[in-house]
């Protein structure tokens, strides 16, 4: 099986991101967050970083606005730990299946309920 450059950046800039995610950044609002995975564009450029959240509305919203306003010092970090002629831009985008997964599974946990049958 063949292993595309693009993902052996994305495996390492989520091990790096969640490092730098977990130690240097001091914002409240990304304690609770979950990198589940990183998309690198075969050019290298760009980078998709999705992550997930288990809260009410307006904790996913300041997560949203803390991740944004993190991302500048996110990339120098990076740049600092990875050795790549470029460091890609990155965006956070919200991965709902960690949220959808638990539903279903709440869900199976209704059924299986013995007032159910």
């Amino acid at each position: 099986m063949e292993h595309k450059r693009a993902d052996r950046v994305a495996d390492l800039v989520l091990k790096e991101l969640a490092e730098v995610l977990l130690r240097k950044v001091r914002d409240p609002r990304l304690a609770d967050i979950t990198l589940t995975a990183v998309k690198v564009s075969p050019d290298l450029r760009q980078a998709r970083v999705f992550y997930s959240l288990l809260g009410d509305e307006d904790k996913k919203a300041a997560a949203a606005v803390g991740l944004e306003s993190a991302r500048g010092f996110v990339k120098r970090e990076l740049g600092k730990r990875l050795y790549l002629r470029r460091i890609p831009d990155i965006a956070f985008y919200f991965d709902a299946s960690l949220e959808h997964g638990s539903h279903i599974d709440q869900l199976l946990t209704e059924l299986k309920e013995p007032g159910l049958e």
